[in-house]
Parts: structure tokens; C-alpha cells; sequence
């Protein structure tokens, strides 16, 4: 019988509860058995304390031991195995160890869904939330570690716990793109910047405020916001329903710069729809809209004291 440091190592679930998964070596038992069925299968016994293994299993093992499935013409056979060999009545099968869940399963929750959300965040830097646009690679680099996330959702009914969805929070990656004609139009290209993408949720008035903000190289005027509230209901545990209400542009200088485009403008940016909440936490939110865009958005204190806003 293999020794305990030779077993194969735990595998660790990432649930509510972490199953350690052993797949007992087919070569080792069948060795094992082929030496000395008694002393191997009690070893195998003890070896199993404080693991869940099924009752069936223990059954197999005794019926085994009584040496009644193998024919006398094959107990010589056992004895020559070569490893890799098995009896026909031998089949591998799987022993699952339930661990407590207030020691360690949390943890590596957690220290798992701080590393994806580092992970994602250094791949988002520099690409100016996506919106204009990214190689294949990249977005497939993004979007894998969107889907890991939202996999490992630590709220999923986020409807019923909307404090954590309520306040300031700042947009760092969307599949929203403007490209172009569209960036042309919109002077994006060398006349206007994007810079900071804000939403803030009241839950108390059931009211989002998005907020796009914009600046004029080498004109202060020019800076200024787009700014667009949306009324929302909640429709299931995970998503709710947006429902425009109005929008501004604030200085009136940029509401010249763009009154000529400024359908094409809110057409990009206007909410309206369904949001399915993905993935929320005290940090960090996850959306997909009936559209099929994907937001994700890091919470803030308070936008005047965010230091880019």
C-alpha cells in the first residue's frame, strides 16, 4: 500500500464547502492486493478514517476479501500482476472527504476571488475601459476572467441584497465600443477625450445617475459631463429592468460640441433594458445587458474624492 505522503494531493472545490476529491491509484490497490489482500484492505480501512466513504464501498472491500469473486485458477494470476494490471472485478472508484466549512474552505474562497480580481484589473489597465476598442486577445483574456468571477459569485441574489449594489462606482471595463464613424462624429478622436465613466445608485429611490465625462484638449470650457438617470425595478433575484428618464450635458459649450450628434451620443450611452447583476461584491460588480455588453465597475467613496474624477 502507498505510503500517506505518496497519496495523490486534494483537490479543493471552490463552494460553500470544499470536497477533497482521492482516486486511489489503480497500480498501487492492484499491487497491494497481489501481495497481501488482508493486510492491504485493512490498511485501506484505517488509512480512510475521518473520510465520508460509501457503505458500498466497505461491502466491495469485504466481499473481496473473502476471495470469492476470483476463481482459484485466477488467485495465481494475482500474484504475478504487473503494475498497471487489474482483476476484472477491480474498478477504481472515488473516496470524497467533506471539510469543515469554517476552517479553510472560506479562505481559499476568498483568496481565490482576490487574485481573479487582481488578475483582472492589471489586464484592464491602459485600455481606456475598452471603449474604443481591443485585439481578440486581449478581449478574450478579459472576458475569461469576467466568467470566472461571475462563476464564483459570492452574492447570487443580488436584488435581495441591494445595499451591496447601492452607491458610487466607476466603470473599468465594457464591451460598449465607439469606433469609426462613430468615434469621427463624436470628435473623439484628437478634439475630445473620454475620461471617467461614474454610476450611482440609489436604492432608497430606486434611481441610477450615469455620469460620462468629457474634456477639450487644451480648452477648460469644454470639460464638462454627460450625465443620464434611469428609473429601475427589480424583475428576479438577478436582474432588473432600466428605464430611461432623462439626460443633460453639462457645460452648454460641450452641449454645442456635440448638439448635432447627440442621439448618436445617447444612443450609445442610454441604459435602457434589462441588467443582469453577475457578479457583486464590497469592490467590484459585474453586468450583462439585453444588448450583450459586459460592465465592470470597482466601488468608490465618493466621486469628489476620487482623485481621476
Amino acid at each position: 500500500m502507498s505510503s500517506a505522503s505518496e497519496r495523490p494531493k486534494h483537490k479543493v472545490s471552490r463552494g460553500p464547502h470544499y470536497v477533497a476529491m482521492i482516486l486511489i491509484s489503480e497500480p498501487h490497490v492492484s499491487r497491494a492486493l497481489s501481495t497481501n489482500r488482508n493486510l492491504a484492505l485493512n490498511a485501506f480501512k484505517s488509512s480512510m478514517a475521518g473520510y465520508h466513504v460509501s457503505p458500498v464501498i466497505f461491502r466491495t472491500l469485504d466481499i473481496m476479501n473473502l476471495q470469492r469473486l476470483a476463481p482459484p485458477e485466477n488467485l495465481s494470476r494475482m500474484n504475478n500482476l504487473r503494475i498497471g494490471d487489474r482483476p476484472l472485478w477491480f474498478r477504481p472508484f472515488t473516496i470524497v472527504k467533506v471539510g469543515e466549512q469554517n476552517f479553510g474552505s472560506g479562505l481559499v474562497k476568498d483568496d481565490t476571488l482576490a487574485e481573479k480580481k487582481r488578475e483582472l484589473y492589471q489586464a484592464v489597465e491602459g485600455i481606456n475601459r475598452g471603449i474604443f476598442g481591443l485585439p481578440s486577445a486581449k478581449k478574450f483574456e478579459i472576458e475569461s476572467l469576467v466568467q470566472q468571477l461571475e462563476s464564483q459569485n459570492p452574492t447570487p441574489e443580488p436584488t435581495l441584497e441591494l445595499d451591496k449594489v447601492a452607491g458610487c462606482w466607476r466603470l473599468v471595463y465594457s464591451t460598449i465600443t465607439i469606433l469609426g464613424s462613430k468615434r469621427t462624429k463624436l470628435g473623439l478622436r484628437d478634439f475630445i477625450s473620454l475620461d471617467e465613466f461614474f454610476q450611482t445608485i440609489d436604492i432608497a429611490k430606486s434611481k441610477a445617475v450615469n455620469v460620462v465625462e468629457f474634456s477639450a484638449k487644451g480648452l477648460s470650457l469644454l470639460s464638462g459631463q454627460l450625465s443620464i438617470e434611469a428609473s429601475f425595478k427589480i424583475a428576479s433575484a438577478t436582474r432588473v429592468d432600466i428605464n430611461f428618464a432623462s439626460s443633460t450635458i453639462t457645460p452648454d459649450q460641450l452641449m454645442h460640441v456635440f448638439r448635432k450628434n447627440y442621439n448618436l451620443l445617447l444612443g450609445i450611452f442610454n441604459p435602457e433594458g434589462w441588467l443582469e447583476i453577475t457578479y457583486v461584491d464590497d469592490t467590484m460588480r459585474i453586468g450583462r445587458d439585453n444588448k450583450g455588453n459586459i460592465f465592470v465597475l470597482e466601488k468608490i467613496e465618493d466621486r469628489s474624492r476620487n482623485p481621476q474624477g
